[in-house]
């Protein structure tokens, strides 16, 4: 995933979500609408998120320093995962508590012009935001299904923002139906319903969100066609004769570990060997752009010890 790409579609969400989150304190000010109320304080959940997404590129920009030698890819991972914290706390638990308190004390929704008229906007806003997100995704999404993309992507930032105006769409719909039920029964509580409705909602949304960008911060390997590509550069069949291991790890979302033992010749020489595996690692770079840290460890394969691309391949 390209980065300007990344950010593009979070600048979209972030001005969508600050006009909304206005519009909506001004809707939920004039009518008294609980689901107003609820999606406003969900829009500004959203606008700090995408604000914590741009400050987690901003600092995995950052070069390597003595301390952190692998560099800083990593904070937007760490920053993914505060975005579902944000989310799960501030929009999900919000909107359930707003949502049981409206069930509680019901109240005539006043002024229904308020909260029709600011949620067919937030939806036209929503869709242009989910629209740019889709239109980013689908440039790195390949053959992959939208649920495979989510569950794959190294970099978090379009898949959160994927889940975040998936959610906010949603919202709005059972906040539009929320208030329209409660303007047709003139009973409150269904303004209640369904902000405790938006509240699960984010709140599932968040659980995926944590559960994905947890696995990227446990630390991801390479996918599988990139792990592939890698194998078959590091042989040469003359020099590099088999892959005995090999283990990837992504230190960010565009740059990863390589770490191999290789299989070489018995009779070649040191200068020989420590030539093939400059090689070798050439070779990988060329094939995986984003293997940017190599480490090759050349041995003699023993009987027990085949190379993975003869058809052993150890566990993991």
């Amino acid at each position: 995933m390209s980065a300007s790409g990344g950010t593009r579609a979070i600048v979209a969400a972030l001005v969508a979500n600050l006009a909304i989150a206005a519009a909506k304190f001004v809707a939920a000010a004039f009518s008294g609408s609980a689901s107003m109320l609820a999606e406003g304080v969900h829009s500004v959940a959203d606008s700090g998120n995408q604000g914590l997404l741009l400050l987690g590129g901003k600092k995995a920009k950052k070069e390597a320093s003595e301390e952190h030698p692998f560099g800083y890819g990593r904070e937007r991972y760490i920053y993914g995962f505060l975005v579902s914290i944000v989310l799960f706390t501030i929009g999900g638990v919000f909107a359930l508590y707003e949502g049981y308190e409206k069930v509680k004390h019901p109240h005539e929704v006043e002024h229904w012009y308020w909260p029709v008229g600011v949620l067919v906007f937030a939806i036209v806003a929503e869709t242009f935001s989910f629209r740019t997100a889709i239109r980013e995704s689908n440039e790195v999404r390949g053959s992959l299904s939208w649920s495979q993309f989510v569950r794959r992507a190294k970099a978090p930032e379009l898949p959160v923002v994927l889940l975040e105006d998936l959610g906010a769409l949603v919202g709005l719909v059972l906040a539009l139906g929320g208030v329209g039920l409660a303007l047709l029964t003139g009973d409150g509580v269904w303004d209640g319903v369904g902000t405790m409705c938006i509240g699960v909602l984010l709140v599932l949304i968040a659980l995926v969100l944590a559960a994905e960008t947890k696995s990227l911060l446990l630390g991801e390997s390479a996918d599988p066609a990139e792990r592939e590509r890698i194998r078959v550069a590091l042989v040469d069949g003359e020099s590099v004769t088999g892959v005995i291991h090999m283990r990837t790890l992504h230190l960010g979302p565009e740059e990863l570990l390589v770490a191999a033992k290789v299989a070489v010749r018995q009779d070649d020489t040191a200068g020989e060997v420590a030539r093939a595996i400059d090689a070798a690692e050439e070779r990988v770079r060329t094939a995986v752009p984003i293997a940017r840290v190599i480490y090759l460890e050349p041995d003699i394969p023993r009987a027990s010890e085949r190379p993975e691309d003869e058809g052993v391949r150890p566990p993991g």
